[in-house]
């Protein structure tokens, strides 16, 4: 069994129905808003460890979280900070898991040129020139895998854990049957 490690969990939620992104910035330690560069603020939090993109309309991105009850805790934090300077958030936001990027190590160094012919032109990408790691397209689940020579690997692209699995025993059955692992 190989062990995945969750490096990042992107989600998305809605904690009210229109922020004053600059009354925000002024009362929130931390936010960072520069309308002509970006139209939504930035806000960062230490416990649990994550980041977020405020908008105007009430909806944000978190991300940095590496489990999904941390995206929860996090989401909920950040909306009791907002109620703490009189900002209309909801009680209870639901975070919408919306990619989750994890790693493995495969435990074998891979001769990609040879895997790459192996694993068939339609399901990978790989340009040695402009990056030093093949892409590997899993199709059910639909998740990216990024394959490099020293065995490592990238998966992003699930929404549930169970799937990153799912994907990297697909890619470990395919490798197999080539005699790469």
């Amino acid at each position: 069994m190989t062990k995945i490690t969750v490096v990042n969990i992107v989600g998305t939620a809605s904690l009210g129905n229109v922020f004053d992104l600059n009354k925000i910035t002024m009362s929130l330690d931390g936010a960072e808003y520069e309308p002509e560069q970006f139209p939504g603020l930035i806000y960062r939090i230490k416990e649990p460890k994550a980041a977020f993109l405020i908008f105007k309309s009430g909806k944000v991105v978190c991300t940095g979280t590496t489990s999904e009850k941390d995206a929860q805790r996090a989401v909920n934090t950040a909306a009791k900070r907002l109620r703490e300077i009189d900002v209309e958030a909801f009680d209870k936001p639901v975070i919408n898991i919306v990619n989750i990027v994890a790693s493995a190590d495969l435990g074998a160094e891979l001769n990609l040129n040879q895997v790459a012919m192996h694993l068939g032109l339609e399901n990978i990408e790989y340009e040695p020139e402009q990056f030093p790691g093949m892409v590997y397209r899993v199709k059910t689940p639909k998740v990216v895998i990024l394959l490099f020579s020293t065995g490592k690997i990238i998966c992003t692209g699930a929404r549930v854990l169970p799937d990153v699995a799912k994907a990297v025993d697909i890619l470990k059955k395919e490798l197999a049957s080539g005699d790469f692992l």
